[in-house]
């Protein structure tokens, strides 16, 4: 578990340490909004073209602590400002990825321990030629595949979930 020196996390502190880090670092000043988004769960932050603000994991945040959670804001702020500055602002660009550089950001955020867990199969397709089986997390109309082996025609079962382990 991140340590966050018994700070709680609000919306008025992160803008705080948003607006700090843009000038330290970027040697400009954050004019826009930054919050945290609780629900963000396979990215540690984003950035709005349009708005211009900036969302936060909390999770990421909590999880992680501080330091973390400043590479993410250094990451975010480099889109602000390159956006901004009409430069190359995306993943791909040459400018995003020198600034990162320049200013010690993540390119990519850790994973979240819950990221990582996985909904249960609840359907099966079979084919009804050669017996094939396809696994399914979603309901899918079996009428409109067809067996990948052999052509033949699919049949949809519900997986019963109590006898899963």
């Amino acid at each position: 578990m991140g340590e966050t020196n018994g700070t709680a996390l609000t919306d008025e502190l992160l803008q705080q340490r948003v607006e700090e880090i843009s000038l330290t670092f970027f040697g400009k000043p954050f004019r826009h909004r930054a919050k945290f988004n609780s629900r963000l769960r396979s990215t540690g932050g984003r950035y709005f073209t349009k708005s211009h603000n900036i969302e936060i994991s909390s999770r990421h945040a909590e999880e992680f602590g501080l330091d973390e959670m400043d590479k993410i804001i250094k990451h975010e702020l480099c889109h602000y400002h390159l956006h901004l500055s009409k430069r190359g602002y995306q993943h791909r660009d040459a400018d995003f990825k020198a600034l990162l550089r320049q200013v010690g950001g993540t390119r990519f955020c850790r994973s979240l321990p819950t990221a990582g867990r996985k909904e249960p199969y609840r359907y099966r397709l079979r084919c009804q030629a050669c017996g094939m089986e396809y696994l399914r997390k979603r309901r899918v109309d079996p009428t409109r595949y067809l067996c990948g082996r052999c052509r033949g025609k699919l049949k949809l079962e519900a997986l019963d979930l109590s006898r899963m382990p």
